[in-house]
């Protein structure tokens, strides 16, 4: 299986080759763009309801995904997230795990394993309260609304806001924490932030879906009842 990014960091969509029959990959329902139309495709609950019922519930996630699997070499599949933004790829080699916040999944190949994963009452502030786990081997695509920008965290930790957050890797550990006082809580601006500890990777974005939906929100066109 090969792969392309396409059209980044604004548009990002993924070009995916197949090179001989029977490759597989998992997708988010209605993450196709298109597809050879050869190339087989079966809906369904991926490792029975109520593992797809705990990630749909808990993880963020649709309940149905997709697989779509290849009849000869050469085939292609395009898939995009549903938001403007940025994808990135992983090629997970077994020795470390991904933890993403909820809606970032994008696709995988089938033996990547999704679970979720148990935040802890800081979930409760913003950062998720479950996060999807991945795990295993293969490619792993995940998406974001903005730009995607990596930072390696190591002695000192790193903070970042938690509408920010992407994802990061097994080896970092996170509390939730005010960015300053109460006053900088609340009028600065800044709300919650996520500090991070450990060794490993954090996956950020440049924008923040609910800071737009703040913006966008004084504009709204008001329905007079009058």
């Amino acid at each position: 299986m090969r792969y392309e990014l396409l059209d980044k960091p604004d548009f990002g969509m993924v070009r995916v080759g197949f090179d001989q029959p029977g490759e597989q990959l998992l997708v988010e329902s209605s993450a196709m763009v298109a597809r050879h139309s050869a190339i087989e495709m079966k809906t369904q609950l991926q490792g029975g309801f109520l593992a797809a019922a705990k990630r749909k519930m808990l993880g963020g996630e649709s309940l149905f995904q997709n697989t779509f699997t290849a009849t000869q070499p050469g085939q292609e599949l395009w898939l995009a997230p549903s938001a403007e933004g940025d994808v990135l790829a992983l090629d997970m080699n077994g020795t470390y795990e991904v933890m993403l916040n909820s809606g970032a999944y994008l696709a995988a190949s089938p033996s990547v394993t999704l679970d979720t994963k148990w935040g802890g009452a800081k979930g409760f502030f913003g950062a998720g309260l479950f996060l999807l786990k991945c795990s295993g081997h293969g490619p792993l695509f995940f998406s974001s609304y903005g730009g995607i920008h990596a930072v390696d965290v190591g002695p000192g930790g790193y903070v970042c806001d938690n509408g920010h957050i992407v994802g990061f890797t097994s080896g970092l550990n996170y509390t939730v924490t005010k960015v300053g006082g109460l006053k900088s809580l609340f009028l600065g601006g800044e709300g919650l932030v996520c500090r991070f500890e450990g060794q490993g990777r954090l996956w950020m974005s440049t924008r923040n879906a609910n800071s737009l939906a703040a913006f966008l929100h004084p504009f709204r066109p008001v329905k007079n009842n009058n």
